[in-house]
């Protein structure tokens, strides 16, 4: 069978009961992990106001849709919009290592949004959700992602788009030929640029929740009997072919409904560039070992695959002098000097952007390619710090970063992560109780009694309001 129709069909026929447990809750665990950086980039994202006034200026407000941290209501495009631009603002969702990219951002807002149309049960967007991680990953596997961003795209965006197409599409209970064709709708709206390196630009955020939009407006319009094209991937003028150079389509379908690549996605421990991970939890061992202060250090060298070059460490002049926070979450001598100085890589580490001990650090780190790092990858974003001090030089190796699926992080520690992000917001009871409903999704009738718990309270003024 085709990639299209082959991945058409899984979607259209998964339901809760035929996953295997570890996949049901892993996706869980995914969605209380962007709901938690939904909530705080609500407030906290320096875009977060600009996007508030323009989902008003666009007529998206005054709906029946949530936005996790917001008390008011928006229309389910534009629910989906900033739910997906707010969950992918701080940088701090998940990641999938092979696919180079965020698949929680763009999927899990356009089911949200479509259960809201529909009055949809927690089990279905909940497969949904499986399922729009399995497309956007696969699809992305297939490129291959590498050859992608050589391209200069964005395939948390690009590839993004589709498998929100494909969850919407799922929570609306399409069938094969109708997922197929919003597969095909939403191709011609598959999109994404690198070009926000330049400047620190917010377009990143932007089109990872336009994506949800996308994919959400594509379902749409096939469920109400409009026809998109066909052989949305594998065709003459299909995303694969005219996305990369050399794709391999039959990565796409490789033991589908066996092997699932949400399982393969990661949380991020850190709100920057996954590809500094391996890097940030380097220094912070060799801090911890060795008592180190930062006035000791005297060089440190971050060894990163290509693609990591490409993303945090070149062009070296930029990174060593980050100005905002785009350019700090880019930055892999930023994030490693952060944590060398103070032990820690948290959202408020861009409070020291311009912290003279920081400055003092910057120009002593640099990054190079790593042929031994470049081995590992895709299987794992690894990293290796070299760092020289008291006249001697330590190295630490780190292959698996914490928070990937060899290494995840525990029910536990995700909860942390949640309550450190929401609690400021909802407070630390409601942060509780959203935290519960979330993770007892499957149980829930109607998705709709989740959204609205993660509204903050009335009294609570809102910032863009």
């Amino acid at each position: 069978m085709p990639p299209t129709a082959a991945l058409s069909d899984f979607v259209a026929t998964l339901t809760l009961d035929r996953l295997p447990p570890e996949v049901t809750d892993r996706a869980r665990f995914l969605l209380l992990d962007l709901i938690g950086n939904i909530v705080r980039a609500r407030h906290d994202a320096e875009s977060t106001d600009s996007f508030l006034r323009a989902v008003r200026a666009l007529g998206f407000a005054g709906g029946n849709s949530g936005v996790f941290g917001d008390a008011a209501r928006y229309t389910p495009p534009g629910a989906a919009l900033l739910n997906g631009a707010l969950g992918h603002s701080l940088d701090f969702d998940d990641t999938h290592a092979a696919g180079s990219l965020h698949p929680g951002a763009p999927v899990i807002p356009a089911a949200l949004a479509a259960g809201e149309m529909v009055g949809a049960s927690g089990a279905d967007v909940l497969a949904a959700i499986v399922a729009g991680y399995e497309v956007t990953c696969r699809i992305a596997l297939a490129l291959p992602a590498g050859a992608h961003y050589d391209r200069g795209f964005h395939p948390s965006a690009t590839c993004g788009a589709f498998g929100a197409a494909a969850a919407a599409g799922r929570v609306f209970g399409l069938d094969a030929e109708a997922i197929a064709g919003a597969l095909g709708t939403v191709l011609s709206q598959a999109a994404g640029s690198l070009e926000f390196l330049v400047n620190g630009a917010w377009t990143k955020r932007f089109q990872v929740g336009w994506a949800a939009t996308n994919g959400l407006v594509a379902a749409t319009l096939v469920r109400e009997g409009f026809k998109g094209a066909a052989e949305a991937l594998e065709g003459r003028h299909g995303f694969l072919r005219a996305y990369a150079p050399d794709p391999k389509p039959e990565r796409v379908t490789q033991d589908l409904g066996h092997v699932f690549e949400l399982m393969a996605t990661a949380v991020k421990p850190y709100p920057s560039c996954r590809y500094g991970h391996a890097s940030i939890d380097a220094a912070l061992a060799l801090r911890a070992e060795l008592g180190l202060r930062a006035g000791e250090i005297e060089a440190v060298t971050l060894g990163l695959p290509h693609a990591g070059m490409t993303l945090i460490g070149a062009p070296a002049e930029k990174k060593s002098n980050p100005r905002n926070v785009v350019d700090g979450q880019f930055s892999g001598p930023f994030v490693v000097a952060c944590a060398l100085a103070t032990g820690a890589m948290g959202w408020d580490s861009y409070k020291l952007l311009e912290d003279p001990e920081i400055r003092t650090l910057l120009p002593k780190i640099r990054c190079e390619f790593d042929p031994e790092i470049e081995a590992e990858f895709p299987a794992n974003m690894s990293g290796k710090v070299t760092l020289r001090a008291r006249g001697e030089t330590f190295v630490k190796k780190i292959v698996v970063p914490k928070g990937e699926p060899a290494n995840f992080l525990t029910e536990a520690e995700l909860r942390a992560k949640f309550h450190g992000l929401a609690d400021t917001v909802l407070g630390a009871d409601r942060a509780a109780r959203l935290a519960d409903a979330v993770l007892g999704i499957a149980q829930a009738a109607d998705v709709s009694a989740l959204m609205r718990l993660a509204a903050p309270l009335a009294a609570t003024r809102l910032a863009g309001e």
